[in-house]
């Protein structure tokens, strides 16, 4: 069976690619929203905290045997941690400068922890093995569909619903909206305001871990794997709207097919063509398509 000419594996196979790159872009994208739009700090670590699930995920593995599913538990609560420590030290000491203060602060820290990370491991890459309940593929006809990857696909779109609806529909959520607008009422209402702060940036890495965690079997487990990320994230994240949740899960699902349908329609523009939507919406609207001015 063809469509437009294009075999059918080819096109679904590609299909199910950018579906995959695009449940890693939705969850990266609405961790940097989640920090970005409850923080106002725009975090270039995390691709490294990225990085850093995945290299959780290995060492629990490799030195103390705990294997995928109790890596999904306990990588995110691990790098979490990590982030609460980084935005206590350092990051919360910015919240009232520009934001280009945070921007040059995260970038460097980022850079700090790749190249501790290259410095221990080096640049090649660690296998991680597919769980055995996940391995094998399902016969849908037209092709073969990896469980792993389907699995990937399914849990990154419950996490990110998950993530909406606390903010958008819990009493959590409605502090947190609140205290971005006027912290200083929020707090005379009894609330730690800081302390929520420093949890939400700590829920923002985790996010960034867990997918870090889901990506450590299909990529191999390396330094630079979240900076060849980054970059598109950020994308992602401009063309939805900065500090739009929603915004960041449906662009980052859509960009993902996009960019699998250019690789079997025009190969030579795939690695480009994110950038140039990205341009096209800040033309016709620069706060991003979810965006508010």
């Amino acid at each position: 069976m063809d469509f437009f000419g294009i075999p059918a594996p080819l096109l679904f196979g590609q299909l199910l690619l950018g579906l995959i790159n695009g449940a890693f872009y939705a969850l990266l994208s609405l961790g940097l929203a989640v920090i970005f739009g409850m923080l106002n700090v725009i975090n270039f670590t995390h691709g490294a905290q990225f990085m850093m699930g995945a290299f959780a995920a290995w060492m629990l593995l490799n030195f103390f045997g705990i294997g995928y599913w109790g890596a999904l538990l306990l990588a995110p609560i691990i790098v979490g941690i990590t982030g609460i420590i980084l935005e206590r030290l350092m990051i919360a000491k910015l919240y009232k400068l520009d934001h280009l203060y945070g921007l040059l602060l995260t970038f460097g820290i980022g850079l700090i922890i790749e190249g501790l990370f290259r410095n221990e491991f080096g640049s090649s890459g660690m296998p991680y093995r597919i769980p055995a309940e996940l391995q094998g593929a399902w016969d849908l006809g037209f092709m073969f569909m990896p469980v792993y990857r389907g699995w990937v696909v399914v849990v990154a779109f419950f996490a990110c619903l998950a993530t909406w609806l606390v903010i958008e529909k819990t009493k959590i959520g409605s502090y947190l909206r609140a205290a971005t607008e006027n912290p200083a009422l929020v707090q005379a209402f009894g609330i730690n305001v800081p302390r929520m702060m420093t949890l939400t940036y700590g829920a923002g890495v985790a996010l960034a871990a867990f997918a870090g965690v889901l990506a450590a079997p299909i990529y191999s487990v390396n330094p630079q794997m979240g900076s060849n990320l980054i970059i598109i994230v950020f994308a992602v994240v401009v063309i939805g709207g900065m500090g739009s949740i929603l915004g960041s899960v449906l662009t980052g699902f859509g960009l993902g097919v996009i960019e699998g349908l250019t690789k079997v329609f025009y190969p030579e523009a795939s690695s480009t063509v994110i950038f140039v939507v990205m341009a096209i919406v800040l033309l016709a609207r620069p706060a991003g398509l979810f965006g508010r001015a």
